[in-house]
């Protein structure tokens, strides 16, 4: 396995085309402990939204979680404001950070008002998406062999992850689908799996996109542990 990018953003893995690990991590991935707004007790609404839409805006907002949190874990956080003004995620004040500061809450006008207390708590994305940490997803590599001058433009031209290798007679790529199909259409029989998958791990901001990976490898082996005492 080869790593081409790690940021807090962003990890991107380079390894063999196994699909069975690949989709584990990534169903995985939704059962890591997150941090999210579960309660809001709405103390005054003047804004234009309804309740319930205004907790569910709330409970989008990416909160940055700690390893240290668990179960027992609550975190307060209370927002007052009084228009005319817009309401973002900033406004949120108390003992949680929220991740991006500028998100659109809600707009108040002349004489509106907002007063809650929004109560976050740990949970899993299989939940409910609020507590997603990111996204995961993968794509093959291909290998193609052409003397096709088309072809070699394409390749050339390419700007995947990757940039394009040469393996004796042929060139593994990271193309896009697009780039793909043109070649089909040049020389269907140049390209062909190079047995070897590109994984991107996004994260939305609560932790990093490291720690996820972390993560959803630690509960694919509880998951695993949990069959094995099964099956005995």
């Amino acid at each position: 396995m080869e790593t081409i990018e790690n940021t807090q953003e962003k990890l991107i893995l380079r390894m063999d085309a196994n699909y069975s690990l690949a989709n584990a991590i990534r169903r995985s991935i939704e059962e890591i402990d997150i941090l999210a707004v579960d309660e809001v007790e709405i103390f005054a609404n003047d804004s234009a939204l309804y309740d319930e839409y205004l907790s569910h805006r709330i409970g989008l907002i990416p909160l940055k979680t700690d390893k240290r949190m668990g179960e027992s874990t609550k975190v307060e956080m209370k927002l007052k404001k009084k228009g005319p003004c817009w309401v973002y995620s900033g406004d949120l004040k108390g003992a949680g950070k929220v991740v991006y500061e500028n998100i659109p809450i809600t707009l108040l006008e002349e004489g509106q008002e907002i007063e809650l207390i929004a109560t976050a708590t740990l949970g899993k994305g299989v939940q409910h998406a609020k507590y997603s940490p990111g996204l995961c997803y993968y794509r093959d590599l291909v290998e193609i062999k052409s003397a096709k001058a088309e072809v070699e433009k394409i390749i050339r031209e390419s700007k995947g992850v990757i940039k394009p290798e040469k393996k004796g007679n042929s060139w593994v790529c990271d193309l896009p689908e697009s780039d793909v199909d043109k070649i089909k259409e040049i020389d269907k029989e140049s390209i062909k799996d190079a047995g070897e998958i590109i994984i991107f791990i996004e994260s939305w901001g609560q932790i990093s996109a490291k720690d996820i990976l972390s993560g959803a490898v630690d509960v694919l082996g509880k998951n695993l542990d949990m069959f094995e005492k099964l099956i005995k």
